[in-house]
């Protein structure tokens, strides 16, 4: 097994997410204790605020935690425009910010609850008794109602911590480097050994530390110091040894970005593996959301990434009319310069668009050749998307253009729906023209002949700070117009499990060994 080379290749970068996992999650578990415990003592003895606090946390227990942090990005970046007009100075709301923040707002019902619950715990003899030797509010505190409660709020302390690491998985889509980093790339590229490594590195982290809280604990409990000390230097240990790999580490001078799916982990390594390869240095940012990726680059969070002029033109500049392919390229060049000032700085050769596909021999049995053909079966057809298609102008563009209307519509991961529309599951899916699994599954593109849908050329964005980085350019020059759609779909499906050896690192080397050959 450790033979695969997936393996291998999770190995050498397990000290950048752990690091970086171990990094978010101990601020953000930091920055909960300093609010909630303050917050537990003000509220012990005032009924109302104790309810209303418990109240709040426990609503924030509710919200899912992808929602929770994605939430926190778009409200960050809002604050940080403010900031800089305001005040003339801004931060970066991308990344490490949003994901403490919406970590250390998930870790506060425990802790609130239990300090709350050890202190009323407290037997009123007790605190009978110090207010009869004369000790004051704040004595009573400190030298008695503490200690006592202090088991009770490890428990809290060590519920919160398991939470905090578990959740901090989900950071990947806002930009923050995590052990979720293996997960989210294994789901888009079916590389079953990131998703385990990423799971099982994850909750081992949780149980070490939660056992080594859980020692603390007990030496509180037991009155055993020794433990205390031991479960204490546990975890001072621990944060160093998941650190000490990244400590003196030159920092990246180049952020690749990379959205949710197959092509976009291996593009980014291209892009990645071209930087390093011209003496720069360069790491990825991969599985961001749509929305998050362009504002990352006009902020500049990230510095490169490969995005599709059908989304920029739809959903970023808000367009519906769609002119010819290369007036739409030279009016995104001008606006995203003038508005963002975010360079477009070239196309890299093929077009990968949102299409409807379905299996082949079914199509071919109903005489469906074309979009319109399908608008006649739609209304007994299930329909699958991913998870933001059917929420995108292009799927209403669709039904306006064409009259479609499903039986039901289902959102699926990417590369599942594929195998779903294969194995009859559903009848159609919204998948992508240069996807190398419609070969792989024996489907068919429907044709859109009333061009419902605008040309997707993928295309290379540059961030404001990088428009005149002329060492980057050139690093980035050979990729221009360097890839045909069936050299893309040929790398998509090496990515999407068919050879079981390979990661998008690999692809992304047998991409750029295609272009060399073809290069004069």
């Amino acid at each position: 097994m450790m033979s695969d080379p997936r393996w291998h290749e999770a190995w050498i970068r397990l000290p950048d997410y752990l690091a970086n996992h171990v990094r978010v999650s101990l601020t953000a578990l930091a920055i909960g204790l300093a609010v909630s415990l303050p917050l537990a003592l003000i509220a012990r003895r005032r009924p109302v605020l104790r309810g209303t606090l418990l109240a709040v946390a426990s609503i924030v227990q509710t919200i899912p935690g992808l929602a929770l942090l994605a939430l926190f990005y778009p409200l960050l970046l809002a604050l940080a425009h403010l900031s800089l007009k305001w005040l003339g100075f801004d931060f970066s709301a991308f990344g490490f910010l949003p994901a403490v923040l919406a970590l250390a707002l998930y870790s506060m019902l425990p802790v609130l609850r239990n300090t709350i619950t050890g202190l009323h715990g407290i037997d009123p003899a007790i605190l009978e008794a110090a207010d009869g030797v004369g000790m004051t509010s704040t004595q009573k505190l400190v030298a008695v109602e503490l200690p006592l409660a202090l088991p009770v709020m490890m428990a809290g302390i060590r519920t919160a911590a398991v939470w905090v690491i578990g959740t901090a998985t989900l950071s990947t889509p806002i930009g923050q480097t995590s052990l979720g980093n293996y997960i989210f790339a294994g789901l888009q590229t079916q590389n079953w050994v990131f998703v385990l490594f990423g799971c099982a590195a994850a909750a081992l982290l949780a149980i070490i530390v939660d056992q080594l809280l859980a020692l603390i604990e007990n030496g509180f409990r037991l009155r055993r110091r020794w433990r205390v000390a031991l479960g204490a230097l546990g975890l001072v240990a621990l944060v160093l040894a998941a650190l000490a790999p990244t400590m003196g580490r030159g920092k990246t001078n180049y952020i690749v970005g990379a959205k949710t799916f197959t092509e976009q982990y291996v593009l980014a390594s291209l892009l990645t593996e071209r930087i390093d390869a011209a003496g720069l240095s360069a790491s990825p940012r991969e599985g961001l959301g749509s929305n998050v990726i362009f504002e990352a680059l006009a902020s500049d969070d990230i510095d490169v990434y490969v995005d599709y002029t059908g989304t920029l033109w739809l959903n970023q500049l808000k367009r519906t009319a769609t002119p010819p392919r290369e007036q739409l390229i030279a009016d995104l060049r001008k606006t995203l310069a003038d508005k963002y000032h975010i360079t477009l700085f070239g196309s890299i050769g093929f077009e990968n668009a949102y299409a409807l596909v379905m299996p082949k021999k079914r199509a071919e049995a109903l005489g469906i050749r074309t979009i319109a053909d399908l608008a006649a079966h739609s209304g007994q057809m299930t329909i699958a998307g991913d998870y933001e298609f059917f929420s995108r102008p292009e799927w209403a563009a669709l039904q306006k253009t064409y009259g479609l209307s499903f039986h039901h519509q289902r959102q699926m991961q990417p590369d599942f729906m594929y195998a779903a529309v294969e194995t009859g599951d559903v009848d159609v899916i919204a998948g992508y023209t240069s996807d190398g699994l419609i070969a792989k599954y024996d489907l068919v593109v429907l044709d859109d002949t009333a061009h419902a849908i605008p040309p997707y050329d993928a295309v290379i964005l540059l961030s404001p700070n990088r428009a005149n980085d002329e060492k980057l350019k050139s690093a980035l020059s050979p990729l221009k117009n360097a890839i045909d759609i069936a050299t893309m779909r040929a790398a998509n499906l090496r990515a999407s499990g068919n050879d079981a050896s390979s990661s998008s690192d690999q692809v992304a080397r047998w991409l750029w060994q295609q272009i060399s050959k073809r290069k004069p």
